[in-house]
């Protein structure tokens, strides 16, 4: 497609210089393209990396420079703006147009920011975060012209030097390093304000997406969130680390945080939990004997099949093992009939016991430790198996799973560990 074909006041075309400007660039990508990184020496890959990185902005620097004077595109197409012109013509999704199109529109407000990305080196996330910045201090009753005038050369000196989000860090306290008697307050302030909004903000979604997962949608406060990083990292890492040790291959970092996620809930202290109109955290499964007993069978997660999540018997196993069972006699139409004690589970003495004699995974060439680790039943509690030392077994959460999972066999070893085998 070519560019600027109208005649200028002065009598030249530029449209010719940005066609041959176009293509030699083109020409340049095309036999970079043409040839193989794997063999390039590592000062040749290095040195093109960061020379595409500055390009990446000056390209941006362009782009976002014509998307500031494209509003002839719109009325040339009888688009309803550049943005909807993009979606059509070039695909772009329309949030990321228009978000470009604001960027381009914040960026020609600000000439150091505009000069930065020219020269390469403010990148166009840098100068995102820049003009966000900006544009909070031009609208603070207490900030001047020549505050904002500082800020600005000051958070493009900084982005020479800090990425995106550590800039983003800087951007909101850019006032009190300008003059810190006058914006302290006001700071504080603001972040008060913002520490308020977040409490306002904070949201939990929870859906059954009927694919055997639960969908998640939070929102927390910086400090609840960071907190709840931490905690779930903890859950995380020794499973990371133990895969590290052992050589094989990492899962995606996001898999191994929702499994530690998992890890977390399955472990917290019910003890600790606050009450709510009956056991603390407690989930009901609705399963029948004839059906727990099944290698392949289905449990209800609620109160009945209608209003519950099914689940597998294998699932309800495992989650026996960690949890108070409860039999309860249920009448054709669900009515109760009889209702029986708490039992099934190991207690906590028996787990310290357990950790002390097994000291980690017990299923073969598993070291996870015991820490985190499942208390398991070699003869499953349903089949009339005790909840005893002898018959109690350490299992980290990925082979208490195929304990219970029927397609796989297990049994014990003569040194006490227990082999996995896939049914045939």
């Amino acid at each position: 497609m070519s560019l600027g074909r109208s005649i200028d006041p002065w009598g030249t075309n530029p449209g010719d210089a940005i066609d041959a400007a176009l293509a030699a660039i083109e020409t340049a990508l095309h036999d970079l393209l043409a040839t193989d990184p794997a063999y390039w020496r590592t000062e040749q890959k290095k040195d093109l990396l960061a020379r595409l990185e500055k390009l990446q902005a000056q390209q941006a620097a362009l782009r976002l420079r014509v998307l500031a004077t494209a509003g002839d595109i719109a009325e040339e197409t009888g688009a309803k703006d550049a943005s909807a012109w993009m979606r059509a013509d070039l695909l772009v999704d329309k949030a990321v147009a228009r978000s470009q199109i604001k960027l381009a529109a914040a960026v020609s407000k600000y000439d150091l920011v505009a000069a930065g990305l020219a020269d390469g080196v403010v990148s166009q996330d840098k100068a995102r975060v820049i003009t966000q910045a900006l544009d909070k201090i031009e609208g603070d009753p207490v900030a001047s012209t020549e505050d904002l005038t500082l800020a600005e050369k000051l958070l493009v000196d900084h982005a020479t030097r800090l990425a995106a989000n550590e800039l983003r860090i800087v951007g909101r306290r850019i006032l009190r390093e300008i003059d810190p008697a006058r914006f302290e307050d006001a700071e504080a302030k603001a972040l008060l304000a913002e520490e308020e909004r977040a409490q306002q903000k904070t949201a939990l979604r929870v859906w059954d997406n009927h694919d055997g997962t639960v969908g998640l949608e939070r929102v927390l406060p910086t400090s609840i969130g960071m907190r709840f990083k931490r905690l779930v990292e903890a859950y995380a890492q020794p499973r990371k680390q133990q895969l590290v040790d052992k050589g094989a291959p990492l899962p995606p970092w996001a898999r191994l945080m929702g499994q530690g996620f998992a890890r977390l809930l399955e472990t917290i202290d019910p003890a600790a939990m606050p009450r709510h109109g009956g056991d603390a955290t407690t989930i009901n499964v609705v399963i029948s004997l004839e059906e727990l007993r099944k290698d392949l069978g289905i449990a209800t997660l609620g109160y009945d099949e209608t209003n519950g999540t099914t689940i597998t018997v294998a699932e309800a196993r495992r989650m026996a093992c960690n949890a108070t069972i409860i039999p309860w006699v249920l009448g054709g139409d669900g009515e109760v009939l009889d209702a029986g004690r708490a039992s099934g589970f190991f207690q906590p003495i028996q787990r310290k016991a357990l950790r002390l004699q097994q000291k980690c995974c017990q299923a073969e060439g598993c070291d996870m430790p015991p820490e985190w680790c499942d208390a398991h039943h070699l003869d499953p509690w349903a089949a009339g198996g005790k909840t005893d030392l002898k018959d109690g077994a350490l299992l980290c959460s990925h082979h208490h799973r195929l304990a219970h999972n029927p397609a796989y066999l297990h049994g014990r070893l003569p040194d006490g560990t227990i082999r996995f085998t896939r049914r045939p």
